[in-house]
Order: C-alpha cells, then structure tokens, then sequence
C-alpha cells in the first residue's frame, strides 16, 4: 500500500514592501512522504516571497513535468516556474520549454553547480537560503501553522507563535 500524503494548512500574512504587496492567503499544502519538513517549509518560503493569486502549488516532487509552484496567465501558459532544492540541467531545460521566467530557491551545499548552471541559463534567476535558516524553518513546521512574512530586499523575516527569525537570502544567479 503506498503512503499517502500528510496535508498542512498554513494562514500566511505576507507583507513584501518591494513589490507593495500586503495579503493574506490560507495555503494547504500536502507533504510528500519522501518530503522533509524543511523542504516543505521552503516550498511555503517560495510561495510568500512570490505570492499572488495566481501562484498554485504544483506537484514538483511527485512529477517530473510540474515544478513546486508555478503561476499560470489567463490564458493557461505558465508565466513563473519555481522549483525548490538543486535541479540539474535538464530540469532547468525542461522548465525553460515550458516557461519563460524561472526562479531557483537553494538550501544546503553545493550551490556551486548551480553558478554553472547559471552561464548556461541567462534567464535562470537562483536564490540561496542558508543551511541554518532552513534547519531552522523546518523545526516550526506544524499541521496546523499562522505565518507572519515581512520581506524587503533579500531579507525576511519570519515570525510564528513567539517565534521570529531574520532570513537572509542569497542571489547565486539573476536573470
């Protein structure tokens, strides 16, 4: 019998002063049961720093010809593919056939493959998050969780119950 999924729901409130944009959303989110915490926890990292109501979670982990989330225009093209963790080359080729606009969001080492992949890919914007941020998310990870993001520039931070923690984002590659 397989495993199935386990399902969160998270009530974010997004508060990006760059973009001017300050919304609420109620995201559910089913883990994959290959999935950890913290990979999950940057799934929902990824959808604040983008969020609009547009921008869907996809089954990036499950299927190979989906990414993590995307946003899809009226007309049914997808407009944003992020994908979360280290993708090689030919998941950024097959993301680049399908989507003109494609975003990165690394945790862990090795972010120097992905330099690499940036020269090969102009349009391929990639952002790091440090080891020690994502340990750190995955450890507020609940069923149930209330989310508070303020992002400006490449800083976030994150507040949850008593919780606060200061995110500071990297650019390995910008497009």
């Amino acid at each position: 019998m397989a495993l199935k999924s386990t399902i969160f729901k998270a009530d974010l409130e997004i508060a990006h002063v760059n973009r001017g944009y300050y919304n609420t959303h109620s995201v559910t989110v089913a883990r994959h049961p290959s999935e950890t915490d913290e990979r999950m926890m940057m799934r929902i990292l990824a959808f604040a720093l983008h969020a609009s109501d547009a921008l869907t979670f996809a089954n990036g982990l499950s299927s190979s010809e989906e990414p993590d989330l995307w946003e899809r225009d009226l007309s049914g093209a997808i407009s944003l593919w992020i994908t979360v963790g280290q993708p090689d080359e030919k998941q950024i080729k097959k993301a680049f056939s399908r989507s003109s606009y494609v975003v990165v969001y690394h945790y862990g080492s090795k972010s120097a493959d992905l330099k690499e992949l940036a020269t090969k890919f102009p349009n391929l914007t990639i952002m790091s998050v440090p080891v020690a941020a994502s340990l750190a998310m995955a450890k507020l990870a609940q069923r149930t969780m209330k989310i508070q993001y303020t992002i400006q520039d490449s800083n976030v931070w994150l507040t949850t119950g008593d919780v606060t923690m200061e995110i500071n984002l990297s650019q390995v590659a910008k497009a």
